[in-house]
């Protein structure tokens, strides 16, 4: 009787043994594929292309390679000379147009307190002459201001900040190299903006919604999943048929008919709370699940 106590025993551990294995693997298998997944995923984020806006040569780089900085920290600074030469040179132009209106202005009143007094003495010609050459006078002011205002910010423009809060990358240049005005020199990555591309078949986009959850698993930290949210899904992709070939005729790739493989549509997917040990980059491949109709908002208005 105790040996058959025993046998049931073992046979009923057993059967719940297998029945717990067997409920996780429906489970998973009703996670991966009853929702969209795709283990075509990257981590994204907003760079930034540092541009000096003033071409010199770069006489001090503040930041090396990777480097972390702060929205505000001077990253490097181009020669400076000929533009605080041009800012000088630009108070002269001011001076000398400061100068010449005061000429005017004084010619301009005399002839025209003349005029009033005796206007058989002045001509209305010259009267006009002169007030047209006062005025001229006060516009080469302005114009002279504008300049120094523009001679002045270039100089400023000699010394580059960051814009955002990152990561400096691509460092390809050192002191001595020439920057160039509108060409990018090193990029900046913004350590607030990532996200998550996954990249889903065609056939899959239609279960997505905007808000639905997901899960997304960095190939780099697989045992630390991290929660998203649709964020948005691609309104197109380019095509890669029908682009202009040689003699600009359409370019299309020959297919089997029973052969046709699904486009991949890009959804964004918005990270949620990324523990602090989870360093992210540019680049990571990712896998990504999304939770077809359990979105935050319907979760939301559920009260749950």
């Amino acid at each position: 009787m105790k040996k058959i106590f025993t046998i049931l025993i073992k046979l009923t551990l057993t059967l719940a043994l297998f029945a717990a294995a067997g409920w996780f693997g429906w489970q998973k298998w009703h996670e991966y594929f009853q929702n969209p997944w795709t283990r075509d995923g990257q981590v994204r984020s907003q760079v930034v292309q540092v541009t000096p806006q003033v071409t010199g040569r770069v006489i001090t780089l503040y930041v090396h390679d990777n480097q972390a900085v702060k929205k505000g920290d001077l990253l490097f600074e181009i020669d400076p000379s000929t533009y605080i030469l041009k800012v000088k040179q630009a108070e002269v132009r001011l001076r000398r147009a400061e100068e010449n209106a005061e000429g005017m202005k004084i010619e301009y009143e005399r002839v025209k307190k003349i005029h009033a007094q005796d206007p058989g003495a002045v001509s209305q010609k010259d009267l006009n002459r002169n007030r047209i050459n006062y005025l001229k006078a006060l516009a080469d002011i302005d114009s002279a201001k504008e300049s120094l205002n523009n001679a002045k910010l270039n100089l400023k423009r000699t010394k580059v900040y960051a814009e955002v809060d990152g990561w400096v990358s691509n460092i390809n240049f050192q002191v001595g190299s020439q920057a160039v005005a509108n060409k990018p020199i090193l990029a900046l990555v913004d350590r607030h903006t990532f996200w998550v591309f996954g990249f889903f078949r065609e056939d899959a986009v239609s279960e997505i919604k905007v808000g639905d959850e997901a899960v997304v698993t960095l190939m780099a930290y697989l045992d630390t999943p991290l929660k998203g949210r649709v964020e948005s899904i691609a309104w197109g992709i380019t095509p890669p048929d029908g682009n202009p070939g040689p003699n600009l005729l359409p370019k299309v790739k020959p297919v089997f008919q029973w052969i046709r493989l699904a486009q991949h549509i890009p959804v964004r997917i918005a990270l949620e709370n990324v523990p602090p040990q989870i360093a992210l980059r540019v680049g990571l491949s990712a896998s990504v699940l999304v939770h077809a109709g359990e979105s935050i908002r319907k979760r939301e208005g559920d009260g749950s």
